[in-house]
């Protein structure tokens, strides 16, 4: 559209994030409880979901969670007890695939976040979350009119803000205890 404005992209944007609250697939309830047991999460995604995923992470550390992002310099081993969190579109990225298989084997459990259960990394996960979106190679403008994967990655970062707002509440914590005074760095 050679007139297209910003108003006329954001409403796109809003409106295809309409609803969501009744089209993620997956049982939620069991993805905060694993949030909720474990010893520590890592977050691991590539790209835009994996800058989406380190917001969730910021905000599951304001609870008050051990969270690492997995290829930081500073991130340890994952290890039984541990849940990675992770996030592909298509299921099938190498690297978000692997480092589920090592999880796996160390004992730590996987929480997908998705457009299908169907794909190496749901077979891997003990919960995977299924959002409503194209993934970035689906060009065909049927799940969504945005651009490649932009539709996941938004949902990806609401989907993040859900999760840490549930258990939040659950915490029974104000906002002023997840924020303390001596967290301020000048």
């Amino acid at each position: 559209m050679p007139n297209a404005t910003v108003p006329d992209a954001l409403a796109l944007v809003v409106r295809e994030a309409e609803g969501l609250d009744t089209r993620v697939q997956g049982d939620s309830d069991a993805a905060l409880a694993l949030l909720e047991g474990a010893d520590r999460v890592f977050v691991h995604g590539a790209g835009r979901s994996g800058l989406a995923l380190r917001m969730t992470a910021m905000r599951l550390m304001h609870l008050g969670l051990t969270v690492h992002v997995v290829g930081e310099t500073t991130a340890p081993a994952i290890r039984q007890g541990d849940v990675l969190l992770v996030a592909s579109g298509s299921g099938t990225t190498g690297g978000i695939v692997q480092a589920a298989r090592t999880a796996t084997e160390v004992g730590a459990t996987v929480l997908a976040v998705s457009t299908t259960d169907t794909s190496p990394l749901a077979d891997l996960a003990a919960v995977t979350l299924v959002v409503p979106a194209a993934t970035k190679t689906d060009r065909s403008g049927s799940a969504s009119e945005q651009y490649a994967g932009s539709r996941f990655e938004q949902a990806l970062v609401l989907l993040g803000d859900a999760l840490f707002h549930a258990l939040w509440q659950r915490s029974g914590r104000s906002a002023d205890d997840l924020w303390p005074s001596h967290a301020n760095i000048e």
